[in-house]
């Protein structure tokens, strides 16, 4: 909505400390809530794969920050604001070398990011092995966009059958 733009705009040029209409990296990690999140850097990067150069616009952060909205049924359906792009989304934050698969070493990567020494090297390898185990349709020990996307369907149909057990 208009209300929203004026907000975002008004969080961006909070961010924007130069007065230059961009942002940087350096702009997006003063956010003390990125700066905290084990994923924040991943989050940064993610703005910056949109821009493809080393500033964002406002228009190239509202587009980004669009995949974050909550999608109900009866809004205008908005592209950027898919399931299908939120799960793009989600999928780049594993796949560190941008080569549309994430290998366990990426998968390795972002657990020891989400977890840190709270759980064991073994038990990390362990998750990570089952994971690619599950995922993995065509056998090349990665997972693809499409079978990341199996998996979360997958996921979706367990919550949906655990709220229908629970009510």
């Amino acid at each position: 909505s208009s209300n929203q733009i004026v907000r975002l705009y008004s969080r961006f040029t909070r961010l924007d400390k130069n007065n230059r209409g961009v942002l940087t990296r350096e702009d997006f990690l003063r956010i003390p809530e990125l700066a905290i999140n084990p994923l924040g850097d991943r989050i940064v990067h993610s703005f910056f794969l949109e821009s493809q150069c080393e500033t964002v616009n406002f228009k190239q952060f509202m587009s980004v920050l669009a995949r974050f909205r909550p999608t109900k049924s009866k809004e205008i359906k908005n592209k950027l604001n898919t399931r299908e792009e939120k799960l793009k989304f989600a999928f780049r934050m594993y796949d560190l070398d941008c080569d549309q698969k994430i290998s366990r070493d990426e998968l390795l990567a972002v657990l020891h990011m989400m977890v840190g020494d709270n759980i064991s090297e073994e038990q990390l390898n362990s998750i990570a092995d089952r994971t690619i185990a599950e995922a993995d349709e065509d056998g090349d020990r990665m997972i693809s966009f499409e079978e990341f996307k199996k998996v979360m369907e997958r996921v979706d149909v367990e919550q949906k059958m655990s709220i229908r057990f629970l009510n």
